[in-house]
């Protein structure tokens, strides 16, 4: 079917919405008419080559929609059902996903290659060109052709923009508290950088009974929203912060800190671990280039003090399993995502909007589409 999509064809270039080709789905897959697409720094860093993509690319990994059409073989989903799609697919069978680790499913080697999983084709083209879909989703164009465990079935009452970032932001935040950070009633907690996933992540640590809860944001806007998402402190840097966490928690520091910053840097390391207590842990949620190796790290100080230091993705959790518990967070009124949402676009708006996150108007930006899309 012809449809439109962004499409980065060049690197530090703009989105471009152009027309596109989109195969239907053959055996393991499904096509999904898409109501929202969350707008993810992660696909940011598709347009600076931070993260490496063949072009042109289609953009978005958060998203939810309703299936239109069900391939051979598909299990567990119909036409008509309301999905959420999960940007990193998980097989069940291979050694990270029979450890519990689905998250880390080996199909994500693969996911930034282009080619379906069901038959190893490319299932969208733009004129001549094959085109890359994003985490081999795409969720930024109306329609999507997506392998069935790449998509998530939920409750349809939940509103489409909300469901959209229950795809990315939200499980990934809200689980580096709860699973990966695993905080424990009573303790500190540092949230550095709240977008929308360190705002989830605020949320988690909340929820998860945490006594002090503090966001760390260059900017105002941001502090100030964390404060009604429950923060009990706020400052502008890691470098503020310091002797006024040394004084609440009588020098201990914070028993665990999150950083989800959009553009994660080598020397945030050496920042946060300062701010993290002795057999502390500090969790990197945030992104940064697949070329920078550099780390500033004190690592006597990282030895003699026994403090832990994570990598996070998806929250440490599988989509299937984390999705419907965020919902039912959602649906009972404890999980906040519907005030996360700061502004809807258009998709032909897309540049704007992308404009306003690095502008840092927004918590979480939503593409919404509708009859004039599909």
């Amino acid at each position: 079917m012809k449809t439109k999509g962004a499409l980065l064809w060049e690197l530090n270039s703009p989105w471009r919405v152009d027309e596109i080709e989109l195969g239907d789905p053959v055996a393991g897959e499904v096509q999904v008419r898409m109501h929202a697409a969350g707008m993810c720094h992660s696909d940011y860093h598709v347009t600076t080559g931070a993260t490496p993509i063949g072009l042109p690319a289609l953009g978005g990994h958060e998203g939810a929609g309703v299936i239109t059409k069900v391939g051979k073989g598909v299990t567990g989903l119909e036409e008509g059902d309301h999905v959420v799609m999960a940007f990193i697919p998980a097989c069940g069978s291979c050694p990270p996903c029979m450890k519990g680790f689905r998250s880390l499913c080996d199909r994500g080697a693969v996911l930034l290659g282009g080619k379906a999983i069901a038959d190893g084709t490319h299932r969208i083209r733009a004129g001549s060109h094959e085109v890359s879909a994003m985490n081999l989703l795409g969720t930024f164009a109306p329609y999507m052709t997506v392998h069935q465990d790449s998509v998530v079935k939920i409750d349809s009452d939940v509103p489409f923009e909300a469901a959209a970032i229950m795809g990315c932001a939200v499980p990934t935040g809200f689980g580096s508290a709860t699973n990966v950070a695993d905080v424990k009633p009573g303790e500190t907690v540092i949230i550095v950088g709240v977008g929308g996933i360190g705002m989830s992540a605020l949320q988690g640590a909340v929820l998860s009974g945490a006594r002090r809860v503090i966001a760390i944001d260059p900017v105002a806007f941001k502090r100030d929203q964390a404060v009604k998402f429950g923060a009990t402190g706020v400052y502008s840097s890691m470098a503020e912060a310091i002797m006024p966490v040394m004084e609440e928690t009588w020098g201990l520091m914070a028993d665990k800190v999150i950083i989800a910053v959009g553009d994660m840097k080598g020397e945030y390391i050496e920042e946060a671990l300062t701010l993290t207590a002795k057999t502390g842990t500090c969790v990197v949620t945030g992104m940064g280039s697949m070329a920078d190796a550099d780390v500033k790290l004190n690592l006597f100080l990282f030895t003699m003090l026994q403090k832990t230091l994570k990598g996070n993705i998806f929250g440490g959790g599988s989509s299937h399993i984390e999705t419907p518990r965020l919902v039912g967070l959602y649906k009972s009124g404890l999980l906040k995502i519907d005030e996360m949402i700061t502004t809807t676009y258009k998709l032909e708006d897309i540049n704007a909007g992308y404009a306003d996150m690095v502008d840092g108007k927004n918590i979480r930006g939503v593409i919404t589409f509708d009859e004039s899309d599909w």
